[in-house]
C-alpha cells in the first residue's frame, strides 16, 4: 500500500463504496498543547469483498486508537497511512465503522484564539480517518465541543447547541453530498453578522476589532453575494443547492478564498478594504466573491471525478465571475479587464519552459497541490471563451446547464462535458481539446505586409508556428488589425492552419503598424515586424482605443521579453503612458510593468539614476489625480520604487504624520506596510520604526503577523540569517502567509546579494514545503524567493541545482523553470548589455 491515495486504489473505492456517510465529532480543549480528540462514524454500502477496506488517516501511528465495526473491536494494519480491514471483517451490503483517533493538526490551522480546516485537496485524511478522494462524495453531520465562549460555523446549520459555563456542544445538521475537500469548519472567538438578501439568510464571521471598517464594508459584501446567487440561479436554472450560505474572514488566510458550500473562506483584506483602495482592490473583491460563489455550482455541486480536472472547477469559478462582476462597474472597460487579469499572468507561465498543459495525469492525491497555477486558473477561462465564441453563447449555456443536471451532487470529467458541447457545435471540439486543453505552451504569430508592383501593400499574411517544433496548430479566431495614418483595419483571421492571407483595399497606402491581436481575443506570442515595434514604441499611449492601447502595451512586454526591445525603451515607453493616460487600468498594468523592469532589468547604479524623475513623475500624478483609487495606485509605486533620500524621507514623513497627501486616506494597513518599506532600506531607526507600528495596531492578528515578519527586515544580517534557518521547521511555517511576506522581504532586491545565500536551502526545501504545505505553498515559496533576484550569481544556484537533480519530481521541476524564468532573463540582459 503506498502513500497517498493512488489513482488505482481511488478507482476501486469509488466502484466499490456507495452510499457514504458520516458522523464526526471533534473535541477542542481550551489549551493549545492538548490534542483534539475526535470519532468518526462512517456508513457505506459495499458491493465487492475481493479486497480489503481501505480507510485514509495521514498521521502518526499514537494518534489511532481503536477501530470498530458496529460495535466490536477488530484487528486492522496501519500502514503508509492507510488504515487495512480485511474484508472477513465487513460484509457485503450496509457497514459501519467506528473510529477513536487524536487529529493531525496540520490542516486544522489552529492558534490559541480560533481555527478553521483547509482539506483541499488531499488533507481532510491528515484531520481524521475518511475515504479521501473527489468522486467518494458523503453526507457529513458534524459535532463539535468548543470553549463556551468560542462560535462555530460549517457546511451545514446548527440543529442542537448546549452549554455549560465552561463548554459547548453544537451538533449541525446533516449536509447534502460533499467530497472530502469541501467538508469544512471553523471554530474560535469570532463575531457574526447576519443580513437577509432576497429571502435568504446570509451569514458573515470575522475577527476585525475596527467596527468602522465593518460598517463601511459589510453592505457590500452582502450585496456582492445576493448578486452573484442570483446571477448564477438564473445563468444555470439551478437554484441555489445547498441548505445555508455563510463565509468567514481569517486574516492568515493562505488563499485569498476557499469555496466550501455553506461555510467559504475568505482572506479578511480582500473583503474589508481600506479607505485607500485602489480600483483594483474593489473590482478584485467583486471578482472573488463571484469565484467563490460560482464554485457552488461549479466544483461544489458538480465535482471533478478526478483532481486532474480540478481545473475544471477553477475555469468556470473565474468565468463565470467575470460575466458576474461585470455589470457592478460599468464604467469600466470590461474587455480590457478580461485581457490584463488573464493574459500576462498566463503567458508568465506558457513562456517558460517549464509550461505545464491545463489538464495534467495525476497517478496520486499526494500531487494534487502541484496541479494548481496560473495555467488554471488564468489560461483555462481564455480557452474557455474561446470555446463559448467556438460553439456560441446561447449553445454553451445550455451546454453548461445539462451538464450540471446531468451531474448534479455527482461528478464529471472534462471528455463529458465536451461531449455534451460537441453535439451542439459544429466544431472538431475533440480536436481543439487535445491541443489546447491536453499540451503546454502557445503558439508564434508572425505578421507581414506583402507589397504589389507599385509598392503598396496589397496583401496581409498571419502565420502561426509551434516554437517547439512539433508542428501543432492552435485552432483560434483572431482580428488582425492594420493601422495608417488615415484609418485602422479590421480583419477577422480564423486561423485553423499555418497561414493565412488577407487582400488589403487598394487605397490602404503607408502601414503604420499591424498587430495580429488587435482584439486581444487571441493567444499566443504575438511577433511584431521591426517598423510596427518601432512605431509603437514612440506611439502607443497615442492610440485611439483602449483595448488597442491594452493589446499593444502587452504585446511590447513579450516583445522585449524576448530581447527584441531594450530597457531603456520600454521604460521610456511606459514613461510616456503613465505620463498621458487616462484609463485606470491601463495606468495600473503600466505601473506594474514598470515596477518590474525598475528592479529586475537596470543595476543598482542605473537604479539610482533612473530614481529622481521617476519618483518625481509618480509623486505629481499622485497629487494631480483627482481619484482616491488612483492616487492610491501612484501612491504605492512610489512607496516601492522610492530610493533617494528624498523619496525616503516623504514616507519617513508619511509614517510620523507629519505630512498628509490631499484627498488620499492612510489606513493602518498602509502605515504598515511604510514601516516595512523603510526598514528594508536600512533607513536609521528603523528598528524601532517597526515596533512602534507593532504597537499602533490594535488587531492582535494583524500586530502578531507585522511581530513574525519583522526579524526579516532588521538591518543585522545575523537576524535575518536565524529567521530563515528557523523555517526550516515546519512548525514555524505554519502561518504561510506571513511566510511568504517575510520572505519577499528577506529577497527585496535591496538585499539580494545577502539573500544569495538563502537560494540552495530554499530550493532543497522545496519538496517538503510540498508534502507539508497547502496547494499554493510551493509556487508561492518559489515567487517570493526568486523574484527579487536579478544576478548571474543567483540564476547559476538555480541551473546547479536542476543540473544536479535531473530526476526531480517533475512538475516540481516546472513550478523551479516557471518561477525562475524572470531571473534567467534579466541575469541574461544584464549580462549582455555590461558587455
Amino acid at each position: 500500500m503506498t502513500e497517498g491515495v493512488s489513482l488505482e486504489l481511488a478507482t476501486y473505492r469509488a466502484g466499490t463504496i456507495s452510499d457514504l456517510h458520516y458522523m464526526v465529532n471533534f473535541a477542542i480543549p481550551d489549551s493549545l498543547s492538548a490534542g483534539i480528540s475526535g470519532r468518526v462514524e462512517a456508513e457505506f454500502q459495499l458491493s465487492e469483498l475481493s479486497q480489503p477496506v481501505v480507510i485514509d488517516f495521514f498521521a502518526a501511528p499514537e494518534n489511532l486508537h481503536s477501530v470498530k465495526v458496529d460495535a466490536g473491536d477488530i484487528p486492522y494494519t496501519f500502514r503508509n497511512g492507510h488504515i487495512i480491514i480485511e474484508s472477513q471483517h465487513v460484509q457485503l451490503g450496509k457497514n459501519r465503522i467506528i473510529i477513536e483517533f487524536t487529529a493531525g493538526e496540520g490542516p486544522l490551522n489552529r492558534t490559541k484564539d480560533y481555527l478553521y480546516t483547509l482539506f483541499v485537496p488531499d488533507r481532510a485524511a491528515e484531520a481524521f480517518p475518511c475515504f479521501d478522494q473527489p468522486n467518494l462524495k458523503a453526507c457529513y453531520q458534524l459535532s463539535l465541543d468548543i470553549p463556551a465562549h468560542w462560535h462555530a460555523v460549517t457546511n451545514g446549520p446548527v440543529q442542537k447547541e448546549t452549554s455549560d459555563s465552561a463548554h459547548k456542544n453544537i451538533v449541525f445538521e446533516q449536509t447534502a453530498a460533499l467530497p472530502t475537500y469541501l467538508f469544512s469548519f471553523a471554530a474560535g472567538e469570532f463575531d457574526k453578522i447576519v443580513a437577509v438578501r432576497d429571502g435568504r439568510t446570509l451569514e458573515m464571521y470575522h475577527r476585525e476589532t475596527d467596527r468602522s471598517k465593518i460598517e463601511k464594508n459589510q453592505k457590500a459584501i452582502f450585496d456582492l453575494h445576493a448578486q452573484a446567487i442570483s446571477w448564477l440561479e438564473t445563468y444555470t436554472g439551478i437554484p441555489y443547492p445547498f441548505s445555508k450560505f455563510g463565509f468567514v474572514l481569517i486574516s492568515s488566510f493562505q488563499y485569498g478564498g476557499m469555496e466550501h458550500p455553506g461555510a467559504i473562506l475568505y482572506r479578511a483584506s480582500r473583503l474589508l478594504l481600506d479607505a485607500s483602495a485602489t480600483q483594483s482592490d474593489v473590482l478584485g473583491r467583486a471578482s472573488l466573491i463571484a469565484h467563490e460563489t460560482a464554485h457552488i455550482w461549479f466544483g461544489d455541486l458538480v465535482t471533478m471525478n478526478w483532481f486532474d480536472d480540478v481545473w475544471m472547477k477553477e475555469v468556470f469559478a473565474n468565468f463565470m465571475a467575470a460575466k458576474i462582476a461585470n455589470p457592478a462597474f460599468p464604467e469600466l472597460n470590461h474587455e480590457l479587464r478580461f485581457l490584463f487579469a488573464h493574459y500576462p499572468a498566463a503567458y508568465e507561465v506558457d513562456r517558460t519552459a517549464g509550461a505545464n498543459p491545463i489538464r495534467q495525469q495525476l497517478e496520486n492525491l499526494k500531487e494534487a497541490g502541484s496541479l494548481y497555477g496560473a495555467i488554471i486558473y488564468q489560461k483555462a477561462p481564455i480557452v474557455m471563451r474561446q470555446l463559448e465564441r467556438l460553439v456560441g453563447e446561447t449553445a454553451f449555456q445550455q451546454g453548461i446547464q445539462t451538464y450540471l443536471s446531468q451531474f448534479a451532487f455527482g461528478n464529471a470529467n472534462w471528455p463529458q462535458l465536451i461531449e455534451i458541447l460537441d453535439e451542439l457545435s459544429d466544431e472538431n471540439l475533440q480536436k481543439w481539446s487535445r491541443v489546447w486543453v491536453g499540451e503546454a505552451g502557445m503558439p508564434t504569430i508572425e505578421t507581414a505586409t506583402e507589397n504589389g508592383n507599385d509598392g503598396q501593400p496589397v496583401k496581409l499574411m498571419v502565420r502561426q508556428s509551434d516554437p517547439t517544433g512539433k508542428g501543432r496548430m492552435w485552432a483560434q479566431n483572431l482580428t488582425a488589425v492594420v493601422s495608417t495614418d488615415d484609418k485602422l483595419y479590421r480583419f477577422p483571421v480564423a486561423l485553423r492552419e499555418s497561414q493565412n492571407s488577407i487582400e488589403l483595399p487598394t487605397d490602404t497606402g503607408e502601414i503604420n503598424f499591424v498587430l495580429g491581436n488587435g482584439d486581444g481575443a487571441g493567444y499566443g506570442y504575438f511577433a511584431l515586424d521591426a517598423d510596427s515595434r518601432e512605431y509603437l514604441l514612440q506611439h502607443a499611449h497615442t492610440l485611439g482605443e483602449p483595448v488597442l492601447r491594452g493589446v499593444a502595451l502587452l504585446t511590447l512586454w513579450e516583445e522585449f521579453l524576448n530581447e527584441k526591445i531594450m530597457p531603456a525603451q520600454l521604460l521610456a515607453t511606459l514613461q510616456s503612458v503613465i505620463l498621458v493616460e487616462s484609463n485606470t487600468q491601463i495606468v495600473q498594468r503600466a505601473l506594474e510593468m514598470l515596477h518590474t523592469i525598475y528592479w529586475q532589468f537596470f543595476t543598482d547604479d542605473i537604479r539610482r539614476e533612473i530614481a529622481p524623475a521617476l519618483e518625481d513623475v509618480l509623486w505629481q500624478k499622485m497629487a494631480d489625480s483627482p481619484q482616491a483609487n488612483v492616487k492610491a495606485s501612484f501612491f504605492r509605486a512610489f512607496r516601492d520604487m522610492a530610493l533617494t533620500p528624498d523619496g525616503v524621507q516623504k514616507l519617513l514623513q508619511i509614517w510620523q504624520k507629519t505630512i498628509t497627501v490631499s484627498g488620499l486616506p492612510f489606513s493602518e494597513n498602509d502605515f504598515t506596510t511604510i514601516a516595512i518599506e523603510l526598514a528594508v532600506r536600512d533607513v536609521a531607526g528603523s528598528a524601532d520604526i517597526v515596533q512602534q507600528q507593532i504597537e499602533r495596531i490594535d488587531n492582535q492578528d494583524r500586530a502578531d503577523r507585522l511581530r513574525f515578519v519583522a526579524p526579516a527586515l532588521y538591518a543585522d544580517a545575523a537576524v535575518r540569517d536565524a529567521f530563515f534557518l528557523s523555517l526550516q521547521d515546519v512548525r514555524n511555517r505554519h502561518r504561510e502567509a506571513w511566510v511568504l511576506t517575510a520572505l519577499h522581504y528577506l529577497h527585496h532586491p535591496l538585499r539580494a546579494e545577502m539573500a544569495r545565500d538563502y537560494l540552495r536551502l530554499s530550493l532543497d526545501l522545496l519538496e517538503e514545503i510540498q508534502r507539508t504545505g497547502d496547494i499554493f505553498f510551493p509556487k508561492r515559496w518559489l515567487d517570493a524567493t526568486l523574484s527579487g533576484h536579478q544576478s548571474a550569481e543567483a540564476a547559476e544556484v538555480v541551473a546547479q541545482f536542476l543540473q544536479e537533480n535531473p530526476n526531480y519530481p517533475r512538475r516540481l521541476r516546472g513550478k523551479i523553470l516557471q518561477s525562475a524564468d524572470m531571473l534567467f532573463r534579466s541575469a541574461k540582459v544584464l549580462h549582455n548589455w555590461q558587455q
